[in-house]
Order: C-alpha cells, then structure tokens, then sequence
C-alpha cells in the first residue's frame, strides 16, 4: 500500500495529523551499526513547527521514541519502531470544515477514494507524517556514512522568483542553518523573508525551490530502465507534500542547451572518492588512482539511471500551501456552492521546513540502493 517506500531497506509511517501520534517502521537496516538518537531528534527539531515566525505556530516538541530494534545504541538488525506523539492536536478548529471541501487539499480524492475521510488537519495528507520520514531517513543517513562516508546537504535555493546564488560544490550544512529560512545566500535570505512577511500578512501562500547535493555517492547505484536512481528519487521527493517537480543535475536549465554543452566529459583520477570499490579499471580491477572522472556534472552524478561518483545533485518544487487565510469558494459533501474561511495553523511557505525532510528521503533512497549493490555485485 501506498504507507511503504523502499525495497531492501522499507519504511513503513503511521499515524493522523491530529490523532494520537505519528511514527515509522524502518526494516533491512544492517545489524551492529551505532544510531545517534540526538542526531535524530536534531533532524526532527529542525522540521518542527514552530521555529520562526515565518512558519506554522503549531507547538509540537516532535520527542522521538525507540520501541524496538536497537540495543545498546546499536542496531539489532530487526525491525526499528519509532514513535512521536502529537501534543499538539486540535481538531476542534477543521469541525465546521469537515462537510466542506477546501480548494487543492485532499479532501475530496481521500473522500472519493475511502467514502471517508479524517477531516481533522487532513489526517494522512497533512504534512505532519513527514516527521516520521525525518526519523526514519536520519538512520539511513547515519548507515549511508558509516558504510559508504555519503554526506548530504540541502538547502533553500528559491522563494517565488528569488533566487540564491550557491556553489553545489562547496556549500555546508553550517551554512545552511545559519539563516531561518536555510538560504546560506544572506542577501537572497533577506528578500526571502520580506517576500513571505508580505505574503502572510496578505493571507497568503508562496512557493519554491529546495537543491540538495548528496557528496561521496559510490559509482554504480541504480539499475537502468524502471529502477533508475533519478526515478527513485523523484518518487521520493514527488511523495512530500506540496512538492510538484523535480529536476536531476542542471535540470530545466538543460532544455535550451546543446549535447556539446551539456555532456560531462570523463577525465582519469576521482578526487571525490579516492578507493572508490564501484569503479572499475583495467580488466575490472579497482584503479589505484581511483577511478575515472568527470569534469563537468551537469547531470547530477546520474548517468543511464546510475550513479558515476560524482555528487548526486538535484532540485525539488514546492507549490505554495493550499491552506491560506482568504475566504474561498468550494462546496459542501452534497455539492452546493459555500465559501470557507480556515482557521488553524499553517505555513505560509513550507520551504525551511521541508528542508529536512528532503535530506530524509534521498538518505533512504541511496541507503536502500546501497544495500541492493552491496548485495547483487558479484566478485571483482
């Protein structure tokens, strides 16, 4: 069912907006690996609302519980249960909405699809179940650098039509999180927060752009045809709410370029994975130099659906948020026109936040490739 992500190591999430609780169930991570529990409830603070006031004012400490699968700080190689309860839940402001259906919400298809639907905050469609995928990704982030030493970084780069200016190559997670809003561009940072200063005191909502380079990806993860990485990736990041694209490399940029522009020529030597075991040289025996190259990267360290050692690199759109403070025209469960004025508490942009929770689900997609080549590549 649709509640799963994941082919060797799976994710499971569980729980309503505004029920009792939300969590996740991660299975096929390897045994014996140390798991830093403050490094996880660290990822979840930076999701929580809360943070500024450019965010949802919803008060919910996100505190991460370990039900199973760990002992002694170690991973039991049986299944993780992680639960985080909401203490923050009132239902009571969606009751005079739950016979109404708000424009771009889920609350039609879930009520097309089920016959019914938790009209409180939008059940399983509010973003509140990203929190769980947070917890769950920051494990497969820890896996992913014990095992392969696989850094991520994400950050906002577009607010409306603002624009950062950030090199892929260089950019830090310090950078990032030295500004709300984790632009590490200041000047674009500080337009950013005028742009959405003004959009909420319009009752309104604004889009964009979060970039996100994975540094230290092994040659050779995904498979051509259905599995490529960039598809993995792009199911990934198109499942987070509100995001609506998702681009690999230069991205849309490409579509005005030539083949001569856009090729990645390869170049002896890799600088970015020394000892690289993926990367064959001669006669398929690993190369003492390390490996081959590229000298560009336009496309995002994905070539054929598989990874080249170069970083992985690549965008995900974010629509501006369906709930705003205006008054709408909808209608009601029995199709008469009716207008309705949310109350609640929402983000006027949701892109701070889900800053994390892209980082989350690149961890879990390249921790599950991984996996799956550490398992199907034969002896060299």
């Amino acid at each position: 069912m649709g509640s799963t992500f994941g082919r060797l190591l799976r994710v499971t999430t569980f729980g309503e907006s505004h029920g009792g609780g939300i969590g996740a169930v991660l299975e096929g991570c390897p045994p014996g690996l140390k798991i830093d529990l403050a490094a996880i409830q660290a990822e979840l603070d930076r999701r929580r609302p809360g943070q500024s006031r450019w965010v949802t004012a919803r008060d919910e400490p996100d505190r991460v519980e370990v039900l199973s699968g760990l002992f002694e700080g170690r991973t039991l190689g049986t299944s993780i249960a992680l639960l985080i309860r909401n203490r923050d839940a009132r239902p009571e402001d969606y009751r005079e909405l739950k016979d109404c259906f708000r424009p771009s919400h889920a609350d039609y298809t879930y009520e097309a699809k089920y016959g019914l639907r938790a009209w409180a905050g939008g059940g399983r469609a509010s973003a509140r179940e990203t929190a769980a995928r947070v917890a769950a990704g920051t494990i497969a982030r820890q896996v992913l650098a014990t095992l392969a030493g696989v850094e991520i970084v994400a950050w906002v780069s577009q607010i409306g039509a603002i624009r950062a200016h950030v090199s892929d190559d260089t950019v830090t997670r310090d950078q990032v999180e030295t500004d709300v809003l984790r632009c590490p561009d200041a000047e674009a940072a500080e337009q950013m927060r005028a742009l959405i200063t003004a959009v909420k005191a319009d009752g309104d909502s604004i889009g964009g752009r979060i970039r996100a380079v994975c540094r230290g990806v092994p040659a050779g993860l995904g498979d051509p045809v259905f599995d490529k990485l960039e598809a993995e990736l792009a199911h990934a990041m198109l499942s987070i709410p509100a995001c609506r694209g998702f681009t690999m490399g230069a991205g849309e940029s490409a579509v005005t370029w030539r083949g001569s522009r856009h090729n990645d020529p390869f170049i002896p030597g890799n600088p970015f994975i020394p000892g690289n075991p993926f990367i064959p040289g001669k006669d398929g025996v690993p190369a003492a130099d390390g490996g081959i190259t590229t000298r560009t990267n336009h496309s995002g360290g994905v070539q054929g659906g598989i990874s080249n050692g170069r970083p992985v690199v690549f965008s995900a759109l974010f629509k501006p948020p369906a709930t705003i403070a205006r008054r709408q025209e909808t209608v009601d469960r029995s199709g008469n026109a009716t207008t309705i004025a949310p109350r609640g508490r929402h983000d006027p942009c949701v892109l701070p936040r889900a800053v994390p929770i892209v980082e989350a689900m690149a961890a879990l997609v390249l921790c599950d490739q991984l996996l799956r080549q550490r398992g199907q590549r034969g002896p060299s």
